[in-house]
């Protein structure tokens, strides 16, 4: 097997991954994904499709991520470790699909409007 390489995205965050058989290494930005992420939920978050489909431990990873806050970037390296697993077998979708790993979140902020303090928040008012 080759290298496989896929795109996540959400919010503002941009992740592109390169999956290789191996001993299950995640490597984000050159550094273990446990340092990366200190909180376990988004060291979960990662993992989530290799536990979905009983793959822990079979597969290297090598991310470049940028762009966002660390739950989003987080969010991003799912999907694109999700959509490597469905490119490299077609019966891994199903049960990918069941728990969302594929569905791009397409909700962004909203921006901010003239006259406004933030995208629907108004200055203080005042009578006098």
């Amino acid at each position: 097997m080759e290298i496989l390489n896929a795109l996540g995205r959400r919010k503002t965050s941009v992740a592109r991954i390169y999956l290789t058989p191996g001993k299950g290494d995640i490597l984000v930005n050159e550094r273990p994904y446990k340092e990366y992420f200190r909180s376990e939920i988004l060291q979960n978050v990662v993992d989530q499709p290799f536990t979905t489909l009983t793959e822990v431990g079979k597969y290297d990873v090598i991310v470049n991520v940028k762009g966002g806050g660390v739950t989003g970037q987080a969010q991003a390296i799912r999907m694109a470790i999700s959509r490597a697993m469905v490119e490299l077998s077609a019966t891994n979708r199903p049960a990918l699909k069941k728990e969302g790993f594929l569905t791009r979140d397409s909700r962004m902020v909203e921006r901010k409007k003239y006259g406004r303090r933030k995208a629907r928040r108004r200055f203080q008012f005042s009578k006098r």
